[in-house]
């Protein structure tokens, strides 16, 4: 009813003429028998363009969380070392160790120096410096996350080949260089 109303409104106002009125309700009524094939892929393009948006999306912020859970995590371990490092470490022997290929040197006490050659204190990174920390505390942090534990002479770990020629020349771990 309202479209005739509206046809009605937009004869007298001289817009259209009768002849073209009675075509447009045959095109519409057609498009509503057949289906008009181009409105439904049109609406079915929207659709999938819709779908395909909420799902880059969502990968986004699934990845800004991860992101995020992970500065978060640095950030507690970082916390979590400064609470918990040794003090007391100067002193006039210094430990030699490997940092992202590069030699590096701490000064320590005797007494730290062979807690660290024997496994039970640990060197880890914290920003542009190194702390001590004990081992159990150095296992939780890695295993929450790598890349703080710099140093660990963890004994079980370092086994020796089969067929090394070598092995029968050990290096003492409290070699000074």
């Amino acid at each position: 009813m309202a479209k005739n109303a509206l046809q009605a409104q937009l004869l007298k106002a001289g817009l259209v003429n009768s002849k073209k009125a009675k075509q447009l309700n045959k095109q519409s009524a057609h498009a509503k028998r057949t289906g008009d094939d181009a409105a439904i892929e049109a609406k079915k393009a929207i659709a999938a363009a819709q779908a395909e948006k909420i799902a880059k999306d969502q990968q986004l912020n699934q990845e800004k969380q991860q992101q995020l859970e992970q500065k978060t995590l640095a950030a507690n371990i970082v916390q979590m070392i400064k609470q918990h490092q040794i003090a007391d470490t100067a002193g006039d022997v210094s430990y030699q160790f490997v940092d992202d290929s590069k030699v590096k040197k701490i000064y320590t006490t005797q007494k730290l120096y062979d807690q660290i050659v024997s496994g039970h204190v640990v060197i880890a990174r914290l920003d542009d410096n190194y702390a001590l920390l004990p081992y159990p505390l150095a296992e939780r942090i890695n295993d929450k996350m790598d890349g703080f534990i710099v140093v660990s002479n963890d004994k079980t770990s370092s086994e020796v080949d089969e067929d090394d020629p070598y092995a029968a020349y050990v290096i003492p771990d409290d070699l000074m260089w």
